[in-house]
């Protein structure tokens, strides 16, 4: 048994079998060439009864006999002491890497979550953490990983095309708002990772997210006389499904979320109390009021036999799903194309607001588990401030000397058309869309035949802008009877409802 030397490990030659030269000295030191001729300086030794070898490092730079054999000493000191010295490296074994990390925790720590948000959460450890971090054992996450994941997906470094299907592709853009989710979804993973003692900590907590857009849109009521209108002209055309235009007015009339109405099925409906008793929702089950305008919507439609759903499909045993291609069109004909499905419920509060209702009543009737929800909705209630404001401007103008009268809006004919059509709206009687929806419309050929023209020659006014007042409906062409009565009574000019409003 030699010594282990430089000239000793040059000497071997490759034989096709695997081989061990011991050191003469150091006990537990030595060699092992693999059978393909590659040489390995390792160390034995025998821990509670069990021999185990540590290997130390491959020949070459840094690993010569001499430096291998310093770290073989330092091992026998640890031995020495009672540690092992592969402990660690078995201990690394069992720990996963970030996406085995994020997929125990969508299928094992969110299992209190509605099928929704984890199916969310999964989209977004497949689509931008595990692509970024997914090889990174999860223990040795630091926070600068997680900065540089950040700032990848909103980069759009993640953005790809996947195939789902036959005729169905989806696409992943990343943005800043994708960033978010990634942080919250993996600084979820990290803290069952401490939970779990896999790491001592959490690198995620701390790391600053993109701030966020707050899209706070709300309808004035010129806006909802324009909604109204489309929506009474697409029902009474047939231009749209009719339960797409029900889901529409449902969500405006109860300030619901989209996949609560879309969902609801007619065993939600309490007609006794008038009520909808949703079993579960964002917030869990909850009860959802209903005024009167939403409950003679409810009782108008028509029931399909063995479809439980209130807004049934297309295929039997189905719900409305196209309900966004249906909005577009319908807001674009109304001018309002800036406006999303869900600004429909933040209307719904900003009316109950206008008119006086308490923050306290609007939580309730929207469904909010805690009230900081509601507080987005704070400016809103603010008339005692315009009351104010109104008393001391109005006070610094008189000691000024200039004078401050007030006008009303129903009354002075100086202010905008769109004024008096607000005050006009406020006060009718009927909630939100009001009496518009009785509006009767009809299309070019009948308008033609109410006039006794032909359709070309009402086709030659419009072109003209000589002929009775019209609406754009997606690609059709409409007139309501009252406009059509008026013009050819001579009472009123030409122009397009749309641009007068």
């Amino acid at each position: 048994m030699p010594k282990v030397t430089k000239r000793v490990v040059d000497a071997l030659v490759p034989t096709g079998k695997e081989r061990f030269v011991w050191d003469r000295e150091l006990p537990g030191f030595g060699v092992r060439q693999s059978r393909a001729g590659v040489i390995t300086y390792v160390f034995q030794y025998r821990v509670e009864g069990r021999q185990r070898r540590f290997k130390i490092g491959r020949h070459g730079a840094p690993w010569t006999p001499e430096t291998a054999r310093i770290e073989a000493r330092r091992l026998i000191g640890e031995i020495a002491d009672g540690r092992d010295p592969q402990s660690w490296r078995f201990e690394c074994r069992g720990i996963p890497n970030t996406a085995q990390l994020c997929t125990v925790y969508v299928e094992e720590g969110m299992y209190a979550c509605k099928p929704s948000t984890i199916s969310c959460a999964q989209g977004c450890v497949e689509n931008h953490i595990t692509p970024l971090l997914g090889t990174r054992r999860a223990d040795t996450l630091t926070r600068a990983d997680i900065e540089r994941m950040m700032r990848d997906v909103a980069a759009g470094k993640t953005a790809r095309t996947v195939k789902k299907g036959r005729r169905r592709l989806a696409r992943v853009r990343g943005g800043k708002g994708a960033a978010n989710n990634a942080l919250v979804i993996l600084s979820g993973a990290l803290n069952y990772a401490v939970a779990q003692k896999i790491r001592p900590d959490n690198p995620a907590l701390g790391v600053k997210q993109y701030p966020g857009r707050k899209l706070d849109r709300f309808l004035s009521p010129v806006e909802l006389a324009r909604l109204g209108d489309v929506l009474a002209a697409a029902t009474a055309l047939g231009v749209e499904s009719a339960y797409a235009l029900a889901a529409i007015k449902l969500l405006i009339l109860t300030g619901c979320r989209k996949n609560e109405v879309l969902t609801l099925k007619r065993t939600f409906v309490d007609w006794y109390h008038r009520c909808l008793r949703l079993p579960d929702s964002k917030t869990g089950a909850k009860v959802v009021h209903l005024g009167a305008a939403a409950m003679r919507l409810v009782e108008g439609i028509p029931e399909v036999v063995s479809n439980p759903f209130l807004l049934p499909g297309k295929k039997d045993g189905t719900h409305v799903t196209d309900l966004q291609s249906v909005w577009e069109r319908i807001r674009k004909a109304a001018g309002l194309e800036d406006v999303r499905l869900h600004d429909l419920r933040h209307s719904f509060a900003s009316v109950g607001a206008d008119l006086g209702d308490s923050m306290l009543i609007i939580s309730k009737l929207l469904g909010h588990a805690s009230p900081k929800t509601t507080e987005r909705y704070t400016h809103l209630f603010d008339h005692p401030l315009k009351a104010a404001a109104d008393r001391i401007s109005e006070q610094i103008a008189l000691s000024m000397g200039e004078t401050f009268v007030q006008q009303d809006a129903a009354t002075d004919p100086q202010l905008p058309r769109d004024i008096h059509l607000a005050a006009h709206v406020r006060a009718k009687a009927d909630p939100v869309l009001g009496a518009i929806v009785q509006t009767r419309w009809v299309d070019t050929a009948r308008a033609a035949k109410c006039l006794g023209l032909t359709v070309g020659t009402l086709q030659t006014y419009r072109w003209q802008g000589t002929g009775p007042a019209f609406r754009k409906v997606g690609r059709r062409v409409v007139y309501a009877t009252s406009e059509l009565a008026a013009w050819k009574s001579g009472e009123v000019g030409t122009f397009e409802l749309s641009q007068a409003a």
